[in-house]
This record gives C-alpha cells, sequence and structure tokens, in this order.
C-alpha cells in the first residue's frame, strides 16, 4: 500500500494539468516522464501507466483517446487482451492502430513471411523485411509505436487442434486471415471460448465487416455451407486502400466492445464497395427465422 501510495505521489508530482477542450482540465504526464518512472520503481510501462489513468493522469499519448473512451475506457483497453488471426493486409493495419490506441495486450497470429506482393497493401511490410516472419516484424513495429504494450507472437498456423489454446485468456478476437475455412476455425472457438469475433474481409475494391457475439449465428449468415475455402481476393486483388479502410471499421469495433461504447455491427453485415462509393448495412437472419 505505501508503495502504490508513493507511486501515485509520484506520478501525481511529475504530472501537469491543461486544459482540454470545453473548459475541461485534465492531468497529463508525458512520457519521458512515465518511463522515468517505470525505470525508478522497477515497475513495467504498462504498469504505470495503468496506475496513472487510476489515479486520474492521463499518458499524453493517449489524450486524444479521452473525448471517446474516456479515462475508465482507456483503462479498460490497456488491461484488455486482443488477438489478431493473420499479420498481413488486413491484420498489419489492425495491429498498428491497436498499438496505438493502446491495447495492453496483442496476440499476433501469423505462419507467414513477407514476400514482394506483400509490398502494395501491407503496411507491416517494406524491402528490408522481405523473407522475415511476419509476427516477428509486426512485434518490433509494435514496440517502436508503444513500448508499454506487451505483444505474444504466435508463428504457427491455425487448425482445430492449436486454435483454442492461442485464443484462451483474450477479450476480443480479430478476424484478419485470408480463406473462409480458417475464418470458421476461429469463429468456433470463439463461440467455444465464449469470445467476440470481429470479422473482416477484402476483395478488390470491396471489404465487409461485423462483429459475431456468442450466441449470433455469425459467419454462415453469410456463406451458408459448402462455400469455396479460397479467399476470393485472389482473383480480384487488393488496391492498398481497401485493408487499411476495413482494418480501420474493425478496430472501432474492438474499441466498442471492449470500451462499451457505442453499439457493435451485430446481427448484421456491413458492406462496403468502393468502387461506386455505396455502403450497405445488410441485416442477417438468424436461427428460426
Amino acid at each position: 500500500m505505501n508503495a502504490g501510495n508513493s507511486l501515485a505521489k509520484q506520478i501525481v508530482r511529475c504530472s501537469r494539468t491543461i486544459a482540454a477542450g470545453s473548459g475541461r482540465k485534465l492531468k497529463v504526464i508525458g512520457l519521458e516522464e512515465s518511463r522515468a518512472i517505470a525505470a525508478h520503481s522497477r515497475l513495467t510501462p504498462l504498469e504505470v501507466e495503468i496506475t496513472c489513468l487510476e489515479n486520474g493522469v492521463v499518458p499524453m499519448r493517449y489524450l486524444r483517446n479521452i473525448g471517446t473512451a474516456g479515462i475508465q475506457g482507456q483503462l479498460k483497453l490497456l488491461y484488455s487482451t486482443v488477438a489478431i488471426c493473420g499479420a498481413g493486409g488486413l491484420g498489419g493495419s489492425v495491429i498498428e492502430l491497436l498499438a496505438r490506441q493502446g491495447i495492453g495486450h496483442l496476440v499476433i497470429i501469423d505462419n507467414g513471411r513477407f514476400v514482394e506482393n506483400n509490398l502494395n497493401r501491407q503496411i507491416m511490410s517494406g524491402e528490408d523485411v522481405l523473407r522475415r516472419s511476419k509476427v516477428k516484424v509486426a512485434a518490433q513495429r509494435v514496440r517502436r509505436i508503444n513500448s508499454a504494450i506487451a505483444v505474444k507472437k504466435c508463428s504457427t498456423y491455425i487448425n482445430d487442434s492449436s486454435v483454442d489454446g492461442l485464443l484462451k485468456g483474450c477479450d476480443v478476437v480479430v478476424d484478419a486471415l485470408d480463406s473462409l475455412s480458417s475464418r470458421m476455425v476461429v469463429e468456433a472457438s470463439c463461440r467455444r471460448l465464449k469470445l467476440p469475433f470481429v470479422h473482416g474481409a477484402i476483395a478488390g475494391y470491396c471489404g465487409q465487416v461485423m462483429t459475431v457475439l456468442p450466441g449470433d449465428k455469425g459467419l454462415s449468415a453469410i456463406y451458408g455451407p459448402g462455400c469455396d475455402v479460397r479467399g476470393v481476393e485472389a482473383v480480384t486483388g487488393n488496391p492498398s486502400a481497401t485493408p487499411t479502410a476495413i482494418a480501420a471499421w474493425e478496430v472501432q469495433e474492438v474499441v466498442k466492445l471492449i470500451t462499451g461504447t457505442g453499439e457493435p455491427i451485430r446481427n448484421r453485415l456491413l458492406f462496403v464497395d468502393f468502387a461506386d462509393g455505396s455502403l450497405e448495412s445488410i441485416p442477417l437472419a438468424q436461427e428460426g427465422k
């Protein structure tokens, strides 16, 4: 208790008060100060950031989150664990945005390595990382963005025997995969583990997003049985912007689920066609309807 009080006093002493709009004032602390406190107290940067928020002091890096998430919402984000299944076009952008948002623990799952045809759209790729493991590159990127975040690297296949162990202990699971078969495996695991599943898929100028909660019909309401397991994007290709745009929708779903703000895209499919600028919200038939 004394150590905790001492840490809180140190944090408050190193903070400053700023005007945060609409006459509201907030106590904030800079990155240099919070990292110095972590080093001095032998705590992790994540533990210090959590203690800051618990004492009403906002790390400056999260200042622009507070208007939507609030201090308590940002705390929930820092405490949370999110699994990203796939670290390619969708997954790379999802990982980047979740790291900037301040998700405390990321589980990155992908057994692939970067190749040249990834360079047009996969934000984690680059000429200097070709043939390197996607999860290792992504983890290094996260550390450069937000060194407080804990990353678990899973360079492995997702299959029926491995999936539950990979996802157990997570709060939300994000679909950034490129085949229906692997999506179905992950969704089935989320049902068993009672986890929210944020689905996203892309093809050419089109993309789709929805959130599946335990008990929802989910992917079967879109695809039905016996569908081709290969991603259609292998035929249509992917321009650079499509995965980034859909990844942003997925990240917003994750934030809403964790913080309890807004309404998830649930029991409906959000379908966007960038070619003609259309956006549709398609209701999905549920069991017995």
